[in-house]
């Protein structure tokens, strides 16, 4: 058992009033049923740094069928780990229950200690000609605060917020580290990226978002393991690196990517530490997130993956023979699948770009490309990457208000002269 640190309101920088308010209706009415509640992970670390947390979410005693039971607005998710989703409108609070860490070997006799009523996996057999899916192993390891505090990745991610105390508990030292600016493991680097390789990538990106140092450890740890991240799930990877791009901070973060050499066991195609091009583009994409930092993001896949690949690849922009689906060849990113469709709409959108750029083309030329469906895309990427905001401010008014056909002038026909038959004589 390891005594907290416990941070009182005078000495941390967190008000009530920099939470969400549908996220202090969850924890206050957890804790009015008798559960522990606190303010978890991210949203901690970023309100301590005066930084706008995109997530709340909340760590509780409570098991997921007992938070279901309380919030009427709430669904069950996940079949690995069992989470608590609070829907507001539009929003929603995530509510994990404590969790600790256990050996693989003890994995499944915890989780079915520890789980609550729920329905068991359906068996794999084969029925009507279909074969049903094979059960899933529950990880639902239930714990104390402590036990969740010392499972997650960094000490920065350790922290919790009390509703009841206004107080920053801290199991980690994650508050030190906060205020050395420095991201370091919890547990042996080593195991820990072995655990989960993709836990490199995220050292990588939260040193350069929040312009951190990597602790010794974890940066001799990375250099050690990053062979490893080969080895993590190639769709998680894929999502991974479009987070990246999504961040803002692309540029820098696909920098040190490059400089501890995890990039190019992930992606050697775009391992270029001197293409300007490529840091031109990823430095263009975070100046257009900037802009637009306070609305939701609708970057689309297509619009990040080409920000990160056109610079140092050729992309065939020939239509495909076939309709779009599964994976494409037509992006290189190491071995991780790059969805066909994301590949095709990206295709569009640069086929589309000379044609933006024609000062000459005809009105039914012009229709035909407010018609296609890629167009938004196509002027995000003008606006993006391009550098003739008339051009940009042209098809945007084009999108708005269409192209005018000529008016066409009807031909004035002059009175005919009645036929009338000669008179009889």
């Amino acid at each position: 058992m390891v005594a907290p640190t416990v941070i009182s309101r005078a000495d941390h920088a967190i008000s009530r009033q920099r939470i969400d308010p549908d996220a202090l209706k969850v924890l206050y009415r957890l804790r009015k049923f008798n559960h522990t509640a606190y303010l978890v992970g991210g949203g901690v670390r970023d309100l301590l740094l005066d930084r706008r947390p995109k997530d709340f979410d909340i760590g509780t005693s409570a098991h997921p069928h007992e938070v279901k039971r309380i919030f009427r607005n709430c669904w069950i998710i996940g079949r690995r780990f069992r989470l608590a989703h609070v829907k507001f409108g539009n929003k929603t609070i995530e509510v994990a229950t404590f969790r600790r860490q256990v050996s693989p070997d003890a994995a499944p006799a915890h989780a079915a200690a520890s789980r609550g009523p729920e329905r068991d996996a359906p068996p794999s057999v084969t029925r009507g000609g279909r074969r049903a899916r094979p059960p899933i192993r529950r990880d639902n390891t239930f714990g104390t605060p402590e036990e969740d505090a010392f499972r997650r990745d960094f000490t920065i991610n350790g922290l919790f917020y009390d509703i009841d105390t206004f107080a920053v508990i801290d199991y980690v030292g994650g508050m030190a580290d906060l205020r050395r600016r420095l991201i370091r493991c919890i547990g042996d680097p080593d195991e820990r990226f072995v655990e989960d390789p993709v836990r490199m990538l995220r050292a990588v990106a939260f040193a350069a978002r929040l312009d951190f140092r990597l602790h010794g450890p974890v940066r001799e740890g990375i250099a050690r393991q990053r062979a490893e991240i080969k080895n993590a799930s190639p769709a998680r990877l894929v999502e991974e690196l479009y987070k990246l791009l999504r961040s803002g901070v692309a540029a820098r973060i696909f920098k040190r990517l490059s400089r501890t050499g995890l990039l190019r066991h992930i992606a050697p195609e775009v391992n270029r530490p001197r293409s300007t091009a490529l840091w031109r583009s990823l430095e263009a994409l975070d100046a257009y997130r900037g802009r637009f930092d306070a609305v939701p993001d609708t970057l689309s896949n297509a619009i990040l993956l080409g920000s990160l690949v056109a610079p140092v690849q050729e992309i065939d922009l020939t239509p495909p023979r076939r309709d779009p689906g599964g994976t494409s060849s037509r992006v290189a990113l190491g071995d991780l699948p790059v969805a066909r469709r994301d590949v095709e709409h990206l295709r569009q959108v640069l086929s589309l770009q000379p044609l933006l750029r024609d000062p000459d083309l005809p009105p039914r030329r012009i229709r035909g490309i407010l018609a296609r469906a890629s167009l938004p895309d196509a002027l995000t990427w003008l606006e993006i990457h391009g550098e003739d905001p008339e051009t940009l401010a042209r098809w945007q008014d084009l999108a708005a208000h269409g192209v005018q056909a000529p008016r066409r002038r009807r031909r004035r026909r002059g009175r005919r002269r009645s036929r009338r038959a000669p008179a009889a004589e």
